[in-house]
């Protein structure tokens, strides 16, 4: 068969992993709280209220993310008919799930050009990525790192092409790219793949053939024209509230300055991106020599079998640059996935030390089995309150025995391969086609076993005050605070936190109806089980008029809450509602 021949089956086949990864059964869960529902919240209100420009939440502008996410979503919110996606999932999450199976297309087409890669190796390399866990969970949710991933990905295998085969130099897609990954997250997606490209020219020792090969003077120009229209129009119009909540806050308050309690030491991306390499963790570190090997040498590298020296750049950069930050998540490490996808493929080294790294993947993926076989004997002792019962329902379906399983049979696949050929060419993606399955079989009836026993309650609560709200009747929720509340029951919701400052907010803010165009005497609020036992909250006068799961509605009289309020107040419990939250739903 020929090369291209070859190259077609294998992006055939990625296609259909990616679509039993990430596309499967999309459609039968409904959004995750927290952060994702808030995402598919502000995209369908842009396709509902036409205003394109301006993210908004609960009645709130969101800044949080730039617009390209909301764009997506909206668009898909339009165009899905309610009966294929009843529950919104499909609209919110199939940016993610397309932008992932991008990368693993992108990957594919790119590795070829290296002349020291396997003819397997473009296959190799899209599964990497796909079967990474961390690339698992976030190619599923609505949130805008994986468009991010998607766009860096994009643009530096671009860059990369262009300097490597004279005849595919079309950087101007790359560029292209570039912009939308600012549209995607911000600056971040401007200033990783420069830097990244500054790393390897500076260790390519060819600077000059680069910039030749990337134009990066038009290619500047080119990004800022396509992500600068809107964020000008959005700071026309909002002004200084845009420049302070996005810029100020979430570009650079996030990296110099700990948020939301998401803090870590300097190495906290070395174990994460353990994590994500596992069970391949072994070919890593064997790409990872490949790539820096030769970086003594004064002459440089032939761009033709540059890329492992490129993607050991890209994945450093994108360690050292969000170790730096202070604020740190493990999502943040999703844009250099790719490049650790890429190190992982084309490992290579002496016949020794290849067959070494792949029988330490096999005793890797051997021990994952392990433990999801005993998962028994350790899941009872998962507790989440959100989710009673879930380790139970998980142990009944055998979901997690049947993940060990087909995690078992990919080892014994591989083991036999080596025992049959010490160094067979196609030995990575026979280990890890089996591991594609897992996606059909276990990680979309596990996703929805958790919507079921998490999200469900919480949509039969939105559907519980759709029919009980009065006109004018203002919706709050107390305690565990779920966007999804908003999403479902389409109201604006008055979130409220646990301990006494949040009952001395809510009644501050709906304690007294405010006059002519707030004249309900009531108020709907939506409490948990848990906040709804607290002596303050339980001190609050209320009917009772229907539960799910461990959500209760009760109907308050809004003078009784005012009168708690300022009980609380007496007694020097102090009110924050008033104060400028960056987060605030």
């Amino acid at each position: 068969m020929s090369p291209r021949g070859g190259l077609r089956i294998q992006l055939l086949l990625l296609l259909l992993a990616g679509g039993l990864l990430f596309l499967w059964r999309l459609n039968a869960v409904g959004q995750v709280d927290e952060t994702p529902a808030l995402f598919a919240a502000a995209g369908r209100a842009m396709a509902e209220t036409g205003d394109w420009i301006t993210p908004r939440v609960n009645g709130h502008p969101r800044f949080d993310k730039p617009v390209l996410i909301y764009w997506l979503i909206g668009l898909g919110s339009s165009w899905l008919p309610s009966a294929l996606d009843p529950l919104g999932g499909l609209a919110a999450c199939l940016p993610s799930a397309v932008a992932t199976i991008a990368v693993m297309l992108a990957l594919a087409i790119t590795v070829p050009l290296d002349r020291g890669a396997m003819p397997t190796a473009p296959l190799a390399a899209g599964l990497a990525f796909a079967l990474s866990p961390l690339v698992l969970v976030w190619g599923r949710v609505s949130v805008s790192d994986p468009l991010l991933t998607a766009c860096v990905a994009v643009a530096l295998l671009g860059f990369w092409r262009a300097y490597a085969d004279p005849h595919s130099r079309r950087p101007w897609f790359a560029w292209l790219a570039l912009g939308l990954a600012v549209l995607a997250k911000g600056p971040v997606g401007l200033v990783l793949p420069l830097l990244v490209l500054l790393l390897f020219a500076w260790l390519q020792r060819d600077a000059g053939g680069l910039a030749r090969a990337v134009h990066p003077a038009s290619g500047l120009a080119l990004t800022l024209a396509v992500a600068l229209p809107w964020y000008l129009l959005v700071w026309q119009r909002e002004g200084g509230a845009f420049v302070q909540s996005f810029f100020g806050y979430h570009n650079l308050q996030r990296f110099t300055q700990v948020v939301n309690h998401h803090a870590g030491p300097w190495w906290f991306y070395l174990p994460v991106l353990a994590l994500a390499s596992l069970p391949f963790l072994p070919l890593l570190l064997l790409g990872l020599a490949s790539g820096a090997r030769g970086l003594r040498r004064r002459t440089p590298l032939r761009a033709a079998v540059s890329l492992p020296r490129f993607a050991l750049c890209w994945l450093l950069v994108v360690v050292v640059f969000f170790s730096l930050s202070a604020t740190k998540l493990p999502s943040y490490l999703l844009p250099g996935l790719p490049a650790m996808a890429l190190l992982v493929a084309l490992a290579d080294g002496p016949p020794p030390q290849l067959r070494t790294g792949r029988l330490g993947s096999l005793l890797l993926l051997a021990l994952l089995a392990l433990v999801l076989l005993v998962a028994p004997l350790w899941l009872p002792r998962v507790h989440d309150p959100e989710m009673p019962g879930l380790a139970e329902a998980l142990i009944a379906s055998g979901l997690v025995r049947g993940a060990g399983m087909l995690t078992l049979a990919a080892a014994a696949v591989g083991a036999l391969r080596l025992w049959r050929h010490p160094m067979p060419r196609a030995w990575l993606p026979s280990v890890q086609l089996p591991l594609v399955l897992l996606g059909p079989l276990v990680l979309a009836p596990l996703a929805g076993q958790v919507d079921h026993i998490r999200q469900a309650p919480v949509r039969a609560m939105a559907a519980t005050v759709r029919r009980h709200l009065r006109p004018a009747e203002p919706l709050a929720m107390a305690g565990i605070n779920k966007p999804s509340l908003h999403y479902y029951s389409r109201q604006v919701v008055h979130y409220a936190g646990q301990p006494p400052t949040g009952l001395r907010n809510l009644g501050e803010q709906l304690g007294s109806p405010k006059g002519p165009r707030d004249p309900s005497p009531t108020l709907l609020l939506v409490i948990d089980a848990g906040t709804a036992a607290l002596p303050h909250w339980r001190a609050v006068p209320h009917r009772s008029l229907a539960t799910a799961g461990l959500y209760r509605l009760w109907r308050v009289e809004r003078q009784a809450l005012a009168q708690l309020s300022s009980a609380l107040a007496q007694k020097g419990v102090p009110s924050t509602w008033r104060t400028h939250d960056p987060e605030r739903y």
